[in-house]
């Protein structure tokens, strides 16, 4: 279908050691334009190990990965970086700023990573629909906890991904500000059109989803809507 932008087909994910650990087993998923995805799952269920795979993070031991129509399996590692830097964008729980720049200078980053230039008033846009506007010229360390995950929102955003991949973004947040970040996120899905898989062990959170996929045991168990 052409409005997939992120398909997984019978992905296998397993740890070698002693005892070898089956992360994942084979999984078929797919992600279409604008769509909104939560996965849901308790500690251990295989939703990080997913999430991973599916931000080319790690490489699944058996199955096949595509993100915008190309298939990520056999991969040079610099033409994987690239992919990643072009195609992925990435929601922190933690935030993942960079300190020592301000938030109008995080959020441009892999903009310039990529060699390319920003649009100044694209960028300032994005920051007005997400309410940090007011933020542009302030450190991480200056803004609160909401503040600084939307900026990585914005951050993920700002290259026109074709999927955002959100790991736990709610999990520092108190409930106020939890609830006002997966809003932010159910705007982007319907505003930029973006697609967005976002883990979390926050059913509540989940609900602003257009879908929720439950994971347990390495498996996808069931579709809720």
């Amino acid at each position: 279908m052409e409005d997939i932008v992120l398909e997984a087909k019978g992905i296998s994910r397993t740890y070698e050691g002693k005892v070898p650990v089956k992360a994942l087993k084979k999984c078929d998923l797919s992600f279409r334009k604008g769509e909104f995805t939560a996965i849901i799952g308790k500690s251990g269920s295989g939703k990080s190990t997913l999430l991973r795979i599916l931000a080319t993070l790690d490489l699944p031991s058996e199955g096949e990965l595509y993100i915008g129509g190309e298939k990520v399996n056999g991969m040079k590692d610099s033409a994987l970086a690239a992919l990643r830097r072009r195609k992925v964008g990435f929601i922190y729980q933690d935030y993942n700023l960079f300190p020592e720049y301000t938030a109008y200078e995080n959020i441009i980053m892999p903009i310039h990573l990529d060699g390319r230039r920003e649009d100044p008033e694209k960028i300032t846009e994005l920051m007005e629909k997400l309410n940090i506007a007011g933020c542009k010229d302030k450190f991480p360390g200056e803004m609160s906890g909401g503040e600084q995950q939307r900026t990585s929102i914005a951050r993920a955003l700002a290259t026109n991904p074709a999927v955002v991949l959100a790991d736990e973004p709610t999990g520092n947040l108190d409930v106020e500000n939890a609830g006002e970040v997966a809003q932010l996120l159910r705007l982007a899905s319907e505003v930029y059109n973006q697609t967005i898989v976002m883990v979390t062990h926050d059913s509540q959170m989940a609900e602003y989803a257009d879908r929720i996929l439950k994971i347990s045991d390495g498996c996808v168990e069931k579709v809720l809507s």
